[in-house]
């Protein structure tokens, strides 16, 4: 027999722990103190406001560049500890995007993850990758990020976990729903995330996360290469060589929040 995840109802959340890398993290958000709010941390604010003050408790351990691997031997242990009643779960993305990595086999490694947590926490939510199809150095991984999407769905059929489809999220395909390094969402961008991950956990939303963007001025083909060359050299290229040296983005960075604490 599988462990089931426990799908709560939104009065009954009253703790949660993130669990992932950069995304969950909320690089590309950044915070008054310097810190990263992101997706994760207005999602927590949205479930802490159906309470009375300081009754909701929140813990984020995700940290920047973490493989899966890294964050079931970080992460899971704390929020097995932690026990809360809701787990945000996303894994695998960074992994997903190395040269020579199988969609099939990461899968299966996170789905035993799942069941590791499935069995002691409670609401479970799992996470799919983007569609990559408007990012220039992605969009040949659209196919691969497609196969592991499709198996994270047929893992939470499994364990009855809630999914935050972000394939389907068409909105954060605009660019300005994602920082100038096109790597990682904008504070527009995780907002528009955390809306619709508080919708999937049926909580009452205070804006439309499908909600369409305004017009954009149109673009020269001289503009938008311009655009494409800085990025290239200010991101794209650095981080090729972090790639190529074995060095994380995440190397010495500890989780921003190891406790469930009142927000």
């Amino acid at each position: 027999m599988t462990a089931e995840s426990t799908f709560l109802p939104p009065d009954g959340i009253r703790s949660y722990a993130a669990l992932g890398d950069s995304f969950t993290e909320g690089v590309g958000d950044p915070g008054p103190d310097g810190s990263f709010v992101g997706w994760a941390d207005r999602l927590a604010v949205l479930l802490g406001d159906r309470l009375p003050e300081h009754a909701f408790r929140y813990a984020n351990l995700a940290v920047r560049g973490r493989l899966l691997d890294q964050i079931v031997e970080e992460q899971i242990p704390r929020a097995r500890e932690l026990a809360p009643d809701l787990v945000t779960f996303c894994a695998g993305g960074n992994d997903i995007i190395r040269p020579g990595s199988d969609p099939d086999e990461v899968a299966e490694r996170f789905e035993r993850a799942v069941a590791h947590l499935a069995s002691t926490v409670g609401t479970v939510m799992l996470t799919t990758g983007f569609d990559t199809r408007g990012v220039p150095v992605f969009r040949r991984l659209r196919g691969k990020i497609a196969t592991y999407n499709g198996h994270v769905r047929a893992i939470a059929d499994r364990y009855h976990c809630p999914v935050l489809d972000l394939w389907s999220l068409r909105t954060v395909q605009d660019r300005r729903a994602w920082d100038t390094d096109r790597l990682h969402l904008s504070p527009e961008g995780h907002t528009r995330v955390a809306l619709r991950a508080a919708q999937v956990l049926d909580v009452q939303v205070p804006a439309d996360p499908d909600q369409p963007w305004p017009p954009l001025p149109p673009r020269g083909v001289l503009e938008e290469r311009r655009d494409d060359i800085h990025w290239a050299r200010e991101y794209l290229v650095p981080w090729i060589g972090r790639r190529l040296r074995g060095v994380s983005s995440g190397d010495r960075v500890e989780a921003k929040r190891p406790d469930l604490l009142p927000l």
